[in-house]
Protein backbone atom coordinates (compact mmCIF):
# COMPACT_ATOMS: atom_id res chain seq x y z
CA UNK A 1 0.00 0.00 0.00
CA UNK A 2 1.47 3.36 -1.01
CA UNK A 3 0.95 6.21 1.09
CA UNK A 4 0.55 9.85 -0.50
CA UNK A 5 -1.52 11.09 -3.14
CA UNK A 6 -2.84 14.80 -3.44
CA UNK A 7 -3.12 15.16 0.46
CA UNK A 8 0.18 13.82 1.09
CA UNK A 9 2.17 16.72 3.58
CA UNK A 10 5.78 16.55 5.03
CA UNK A 11 6.71 16.43 8.49
CA UNK A 12 6.72 20.46 9.28
CA UNK A 13 9.52 21.96 10.22
CA UNK A 14 8.14 22.41 14.37
CA UNK A 15 8.87 18.65 14.72
CA UNK A 16 12.21 19.09 16.45
CA UNK A 17 15.28 17.12 15.95
CA UNK A 18 15.63 14.04 18.34
CA UNK A 19 11.89 14.25 19.19
CA UNK A 20 10.34 11.48 20.74
CA UNK A 21 10.21 7.91 19.23
CA UNK A 22 6.57 6.96 18.08
CA UNK A 23 6.26 3.58 19.69
CA UNK A 24 3.59 0.94 18.45
CA UNK A 25 2.79 -1.57 21.15
CA UNK A 26 1.35 -4.32 19.17
CA UNK A 27 -1.02 -6.85 21.49
CA UNK A 28 -0.04 -10.32 20.53
CA UNK A 29 -2.21 -13.31 20.95
CA UNK A 30 -0.94 -15.33 17.89
CA UNK A 31 1.54 -15.69 15.72
CA UNK A 32 4.62 -12.55 15.18
CA UNK A 33 2.70 -9.41 16.08
CA UNK A 34 5.13 -6.86 14.71
CA UNK A 35 4.61 -8.46 10.93
CA UNK A 36 0.87 -8.06 9.09
CA UNK A 37 -0.71 -5.00 9.77
CA UNK A 38 1.50 -3.27 12.36
CA UNK A 39 4.55 -3.52 9.88
CA UNK A 40 2.54 -2.23 6.94
CA UNK A 41 1.18 0.84 9.32
CA UNK A 42 4.69 1.80 10.34
CA UNK A 43 6.08 1.92 6.90
CA UNK A 44 3.09 4.53 5.75
CA UNK A 45 3.48 6.66 8.67
CA UNK A 46 7.20 6.47 7.65
CA UNK A 47 7.11 6.99 4.21
CA UNK A 48 5.20 10.19 5.52
CA UNK A 49 7.36 11.25 7.92
CA UNK A 50 10.99 10.31 7.03
CA UNK A 51 12.42 12.40 9.92
CA UNK A 52 10.06 10.42 12.52
CA UNK A 53 11.91 7.70 14.60
CA UNK A 54 9.14 4.43 14.45
CA UNK A 55 9.21 1.62 16.22
CA UNK A 56 7.19 -1.89 17.05
CA UNK A 57 7.65 -3.44 20.28
CA UNK A 58 5.39 -6.04 21.88
CA UNK A 59 2.41 -4.66 23.92
CA UNK A 60 2.44 -7.60 26.16
CA UNK A 61 6.11 -8.32 26.50
CA UNK A 62 8.25 -6.35 29.24
CA UNK A 63 11.26 -8.68 29.65
CA UNK A 64 14.58 -6.68 29.08
CA UNK A 65 15.89 -9.57 27.45
CA UNK A 66 13.27 -9.58 24.34
CA UNK A 67 14.40 -7.32 22.01
CA UNK A 68 11.20 -6.58 20.43
CA UNK A 69 10.02 -5.84 24.40
CA UNK A 70 8.46 -2.40 25.33
CA UNK A 71 11.23 -2.36 28.10
CA UNK A 72 14.40 -3.02 25.45
CA UNK A 73 12.72 -1.15 23.02
CA UNK A 74 12.00 2.08 25.02
CA UNK A 75 15.76 1.47 26.89
CA UNK A 76 17.42 1.78 23.27
CA UNK A 77 15.10 4.96 22.19
CA UNK A 78 16.34 6.59 25.49
CA UNK A 79 20.24 5.48 24.36
CA UNK A 80 19.89 7.86 21.92
CA UNK A 81 18.65 10.94 23.67
CA UNK A 82 19.73 13.35 25.39
CA UNK A 83 19.69 12.44 29.49
CA UNK A 84 16.00 12.81 30.94
CA UNK A 85 14.80 14.34 27.46
CA UNK A 86 11.32 12.88 26.59
CA UNK A 87 12.33 9.51 24.43
CA UNK A 88 8.87 7.96 23.27
CA UNK A 89 5.22 8.05 22.96
CA UNK A 90 3.75 4.53 23.17
CA UNK A 91 0.46 4.19 21.01
CA UNK A 92 -0.56 0.95 21.28
CA UNK A 93 -2.11 -0.53 18.14
CA UNK A 94 -5.59 -0.88 19.01
CA UNK A 95 -8.93 0.14 17.71
CA UNK A 96 -11.18 0.69 20.83
CA UNK A 97 -10.73 0.01 24.36
CA UNK A 98 -8.24 -2.94 25.67
CA UNK A 99 -7.86 -1.99 29.69
CA UNK A 100 -6.09 -5.20 30.15
CA UNK A 101 -3.48 -4.32 27.16
CA UNK A 102 -3.39 -0.96 28.05
CA UNK A 103 -2.10 -2.01 31.86
CA UNK A 104 0.18 -4.23 30.58
CA UNK A 105 2.24 -1.41 28.28
CA UNK A 106 1.70 1.05 31.59
CA UNK A 107 3.23 -1.15 34.00
CA UNK A 108 5.80 -1.62 31.25
CA UNK A 109 6.68 1.75 30.68
CA UNK A 110 7.22 2.51 34.22
CA UNK A 111 9.32 -0.13 34.86
CA UNK A 112 11.51 0.58 31.70
CA UNK A 113 12.42 3.79 34.01
CA UNK A 114 12.58 6.22 30.36
CA UNK A 115 10.88 9.16 30.17
CA UNK A 116 8.11 8.05 27.98
CA UNK A 117 4.35 8.41 28.17
CA UNK A 118 1.52 6.60 26.52
CA UNK A 119 -1.10 7.94 24.10
CA UNK A 120 -3.87 6.10 23.49
CA UNK A 121 -6.33 6.29 20.98
CA UNK A 122 -9.11 8.91 20.55
CA UNK A 123 -12.48 10.26 19.50
CA UNK A 124 -12.70 7.29 17.09
CA UNK A 125 -16.02 6.45 16.68
CA UNK A 126 -16.42 8.22 13.38
CA UNK A 127 -13.64 6.76 11.60
CA UNK A 128 -14.28 3.72 12.41
CA UNK A 129 -17.41 3.87 11.26
CA UNK A 130 -16.06 5.17 7.55
CA UNK A 131 -13.32 2.57 7.76
CA UNK A 132 -16.24 -0.42 9.07
CA UNK A 133 -18.38 0.78 5.88
CA UNK A 134 -15.33 0.53 3.45
CA UNK A 135 -14.24 -3.12 4.71
CA UNK A 136 -17.80 -4.42 4.14
CA UNK A 137 -17.80 -2.87 0.95
CA UNK A 138 -14.74 -4.42 0.03
CA UNK A 139 -16.23 -8.10 0.81
CA UNK A 140 -19.67 -6.98 -1.58
CA UNK A 141 -21.64 -6.95 2.13
CA UNK A 142 -22.40 -2.90 2.54
CA UNK A 143 -23.02 -0.44 -0.73
CA UNK A 144 -19.73 1.51 -1.44
CA UNK A 145 -21.40 4.70 -1.60
CA UNK A 146 -24.90 5.03 0.28
CA UNK A 147 -25.16 8.77 -1.09
CA UNK A 148 -25.17 8.35 -4.77
CA UNK A 149 -27.26 4.86 -4.06
CA UNK A 150 -25.70 3.19 -6.43
CA UNK A 151 -27.17 -0.38 -7.46
CA UNK A 152 -25.07 -2.89 -5.85
CA UNK A 153 -26.48 -5.84 -4.87
CA UNK A 154 -25.42 -7.40 -0.84
CA UNK A 155 -25.76 -10.03 1.15
CA UNK A 156 -26.24 -8.45 4.49
CA UNK A 157 -29.37 -6.54 5.65
CA UNK A 158 -27.81 -6.60 9.26
CA UNK A 159 -24.24 -6.13 10.85
CA UNK A 160 -22.31 -6.77 13.88
CA UNK A 161 -20.04 -4.89 15.08
CA UNK A 162 -17.50 -7.33 16.54
CA UNK A 163 -14.43 -5.94 19.79
CA UNK A 164 -12.23 -7.33 21.80
CA UNK A 165 -11.84 -5.72 25.24
CA UNK A 166 -14.39 -6.68 27.58
CA UNK A 167 -17.15 -4.38 28.44
CA UNK A 168 -15.37 -1.02 27.92
CA UNK A 169 -14.64 -1.78 24.16
CA UNK A 170 -17.83 -3.01 23.75
CA UNK A 171 -19.38 -0.09 25.05
CA UNK A 172 -17.32 1.79 22.93
CA UNK A 173 -18.29 0.08 20.01
CA UNK A 174 -22.16 0.87 20.30
CA UNK A 175 -21.51 4.51 19.28
CA UNK A 176 -19.84 3.26 16.63
CA UNK A 177 -22.90 1.03 15.71
CA UNK A 178 -25.35 3.69 15.44
CA UNK A 179 -23.05 5.55 13.00
CA UNK A 180 -22.70 2.81 10.77
CA UNK A 181 -26.20 2.58 10.68
CA UNK A 182 -26.27 6.03 9.94
CA UNK A 183 -24.43 5.17 7.01
CA UNK A 184 -25.76 1.73 6.29
CA UNK A 185 -30.03 2.59 6.61
CA UNK A 186 -29.27 -1.14 8.27
CA UNK A 187 -29.68 -2.86 11.87
CA UNK A 188 -26.12 -2.71 12.77
CA UNK A 189 -25.60 -4.16 17.02
CA UNK A 190 -22.28 -4.00 18.50
CA UNK A 191 -21.57 -7.50 20.31
CA UNK A 192 -18.13 -8.76 21.83
CA UNK A 193 -15.48 -12.03 21.70
CA UNK A 194 -14.63 -11.50 25.47
CA UNK A 195 -17.70 -9.76 26.70
CA UNK A 196 -21.30 -9.22 26.79
CA UNK A 197 -23.20 -9.01 23.88
CA UNK A 198 -21.98 -12.13 22.71
CA UNK A 199 -22.21 -12.46 18.69
CA UNK A 200 -24.97 -14.98 19.78
CA UNK A 201 -27.20 -12.81 21.60
CA UNK A 202 -27.14 -10.38 19.33
CA UNK A 203 -27.50 -12.51 16.36
CA UNK A 204 -30.69 -13.14 18.17
CA UNK A 205 -31.68 -10.51 17.95
CA UNK A 206 -30.88 -9.00 14.83
CA UNK A 207 -32.71 -11.99 13.47
CA UNK A 208 -35.84 -10.89 15.67
CA UNK A 209 -35.57 -7.91 14.04
CA UNK A 210 -36.33 -9.73 10.38
CA UNK A 211 -32.98 -9.85 9.78
CA UNK A 212 -31.90 -13.12 7.58
CA UNK A 213 -28.85 -12.21 6.35
CA UNK A 214 -25.70 -11.03 8.86
CA UNK A 215 -22.39 -9.48 8.00
CA UNK A 216 -19.74 -9.44 10.83
CA UNK A 217 -18.18 -6.00 10.59
CA UNK A 218 -14.17 -6.24 12.79
CA UNK A 219 -13.53 -3.64 14.81
CA UNK A 220 -9.77 -4.78 15.38
CA UNK A 221 -6.65 -4.03 13.56
CA UNK A 222 -6.04 -7.02 13.59
CA UNK A 223 -2.70 -8.52 15.96
CA UNK A 224 -5.58 -8.29 19.04
CA UNK A 225 -7.38 -11.05 18.23
CA UNK A 226 -6.35 -15.09 17.72
CA UNK A 227 -6.60 -16.26 14.23
CA UNK A 228 -9.53 -17.33 12.77
CA UNK A 229 -11.34 -16.41 16.17
CA UNK A 230 -13.98 -13.33 14.28
CA UNK A 231 -13.91 -16.08 11.20
CA UNK A 232 -14.97 -18.92 13.95
CA UNK A 233 -17.57 -16.73 15.39
CA UNK A 234 -19.43 -15.95 12.08
CA UNK A 235 -19.57 -19.43 10.53
CA UNK A 236 -21.53 -20.24 14.09
CA UNK A 237 -24.27 -17.73 13.70
CA UNK A 238 -24.54 -18.41 9.41
CA UNK A 239 -23.36 -14.58 8.52
CA UNK A 240 -20.54 -13.27 6.66
CA UNK A 241 -17.55 -11.72 7.48
CA UNK A 242 -15.82 -8.62 6.49
CA UNK A 243 -11.78 -8.14 7.19
CA UNK A 244 -10.46 -6.36 10.23
CA UNK A 245 -9.30 -2.95 9.77
CA UNK A 246 -5.57 -3.73 9.31
CA UNK A 247 -3.46 -0.16 7.56
CA UNK A 248 -6.64 1.11 7.26
CA UNK A 249 -6.02 5.46 6.16
CA UNK A 250 -8.51 5.87 9.30
CA UNK A 251 -5.74 4.07 11.56
CA UNK A 252 -2.91 5.47 10.60
CA UNK A 253 -5.21 8.99 10.82
CA UNK A 254 -5.58 8.18 14.89
CA UNK A 255 -2.03 6.88 15.14
CA UNK A 256 -0.39 9.69 14.37
CA UNK A 257 -3.18 12.02 15.65
CA UNK A 258 -2.50 10.64 19.04
CA UNK A 259 1.09 11.01 18.66
CA UNK A 260 0.88 14.97 17.77
CA UNK A 261 -1.50 15.16 20.62
CA UNK A 262 0.99 13.57 23.21
CA UNK A 263 4.32 15.28 21.49
CA UNK A 264 2.24 18.87 22.02
CA UNK A 265 1.39 18.18 25.94
CA UNK A 266 4.91 16.41 26.92
CA UNK A 267 7.23 18.55 28.66
CA UNK A 268 11.39 18.76 28.28
CA UNK A 269 13.18 18.52 31.17
CA UNK A 270 14.00 22.35 31.29
CA UNK A 271 10.20 23.66 31.37
CA UNK A 272 9.21 24.28 35.20
CA UNK A 273 6.42 21.76 36.65
CA UNK A 274 3.18 23.85 36.09
CA UNK A 275 4.18 25.24 32.61
CA UNK A 276 1.95 25.18 29.91
CA UNK A 277 2.67 24.94 26.31
CA UNK A 278 1.05 25.91 23.37
CA UNK A 279 -2.18 23.30 22.66
CA UNK A 280 -1.26 22.16 18.47
CA UNK A 281 -4.28 20.73 16.75
CA UNK A 282 -4.00 16.58 17.33
CA UNK A 283 -1.80 15.10 14.67
CA UNK A 284 -0.80 18.47 13.62
CA UNK A 285 2.79 17.64 13.94
CA UNK A 286 3.10 14.83 11.96
CA UNK A 287 1.71 13.96 8.27
CA UNK A 288 -0.68 10.93 7.87
CA UNK A 289 -2.45 9.22 5.03
CA UNK A 290 -5.40 11.21 3.60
Amino acid sequence: MQPGGRHRRAVPSSLPEGSPALVLAVPSIGGDPLTGPAAEIASIIGLDNPALDIRLAKADTASQGDPDGIRTVLADAAAKRPAGAPSAIVVPLLASAHPATILSIRDAISASGANACISEVFNTNALLAEALHIRLADAGLARADRVRMFSITTSADGILVVTVGGPEASGMASVTSVLLAARLALPVLPASLDSQPTIEQQAMQLQAMGVTRIAIAPCVIGPEVATGAIEEASSAVGGKCAAPLGAHGNIVKLIVAAYGLALSQLKTPEEPIGSERPRHQAGALISSRL
